[in-house]
């Protein structure tokens, strides 16, 4: 059965794995997912963030966090699960963690940089209410090719 934990400084490692080899699957690794994963603590923790892990007994299956833009608007980012977990809900759980903690602590928004060619992840977005939005010009990843934003209130 799979469970969805916050994120426990043991899994460290298994949270840069698991985004590394996403990463690497569909792009390249920049030097702010580097620093990112290498420090979720400082980069995203500290920062008024939040790290959740989907767990399959001890192992970390699945893995997203949010990174605080204001007190109320918050970037989901670095989601990623295991090949061997693909199509079998995980994802679906990881975003109901997620949009539950938004909405206990009343956020106003979620939002996301993500690629278009990564169709099932724009679709699972649009399922939970995600629009597309204007994307800056300059956004964290030269990747990103789509922004999109879920409205809470």
């Amino acid at each position: 059965m799979v469970i969805i934990i916050p994120f426990k400084e043991r899994y460290a490692g298994e949270f840069k794995r698991l985004n590394t080899e996403w990463l690497r699957q569909y792009f390249v690794i920049e030097a702010y997912d580097e620093y990112q994963l290498s420090h979720p603590n400082e980069e995203i923790l500290d920062k008024g963030g939040y790290i959740f892990l989907a767990m399959d007994n001890e192992l970390v299956i699945g893995t997203v966090a949010l990174m605080k833009e204001t007190d109320r608007s918050f970037e989901l980012t670095k989601m990623s699960v295991t090949k061997d977990s693909q199509g079998k809900g995980v994802s679906k759980l990881l975003m109901d963690a997620c949009i539950k903690l938004a909405k206990e602590k009343k956020w106003d928004r979620l939002f996301l940089y993500s690629n278009t060619i990564l169709v099932p992840a724009i679709q699972l977005y649009r399922r939970y209410g995600f629009l597309e939005i204007l994307l800056e010009t300059q956004s964290h990843y030269s990747r990103t090719n789509i922004k999109m934003e879920l409205k809470l209130i």
